[in-house]
């Protein structure tokens, strides 16, 4: 019984002290899919022709009103900057994401993000980006944003995410 002890104090301190260094293989292995390098590299946010570039200066999302899948104008705005940048940056693919509030049933909330997001897609298509490279995804409620019961978060949920991406979209 004193061995079996023993043995399962040096497992517990041999798992504990393995999960302990971040540095245990070998450091240094980390990115910042952010940040431009110091010689100004490629794919930051201060490079347009970057997904973080996309994403925090052009923007990756439009938001809709309670139960709606029609475009604002300030939507309108921002599809507009996203189909551009699509234009000049031929190499990438988008896969719009709808979303939804938690209200309502979990299929009539899928429905919701799928005609959010194809609401995006027809609207980037009308810009002239290729159909070919769009492609759709409803999650509705099941990916929240802002996590509680209060209009404040159902607002940053209802949405529709334009995500970036190089390759196929199958």
């Amino acid at each position: 019984m004193r061995t079996l002890t023993k043995a399962a104090l040096l497992l517990v301190a041999l798992s504990t002290a393995a999960c302990t260094n971040p540095n245990r293989f070998g450091g240094g292995n980390t990115v910042d899919l952010n940040a431009n390098g110091a010689d100004g590299a490629m794919g930051g946010v201060n490079d347009p022709a970057s997904p973080a570039y996309f994403s925090q200066t052009v923007g990756d999302r439009v938001l809709f009103a309670v139960d709606q899948s029609t475009l604002t104008p300030e939507a309108m705005v921002t599809l507009n900057g996203q189909a551009q940048w699509l234009l000049t940056n031929s190499d990438y693919l988008a896969v719009i994401e709808g979303h939804a509030d938690e209200q309502g049933t979990r299929e009539y909330n899928l429905a919701l993000g799928a005609r959010r997001a194809n609401a995006v897609r027809e609207y980037l298509i009308s810009q002239g980006v290729p159909a070919s490279r769009i492609r759709t995804v409803s999650y509705g409620k099941e990916r929240p944003i802002a996590v509680c019961s209060d209009e404040s978060c159902y607002t940053q949920n209802r949405r529709a995410v334009t995500v970036i991406s190089i390759g196929s979209l199958s």
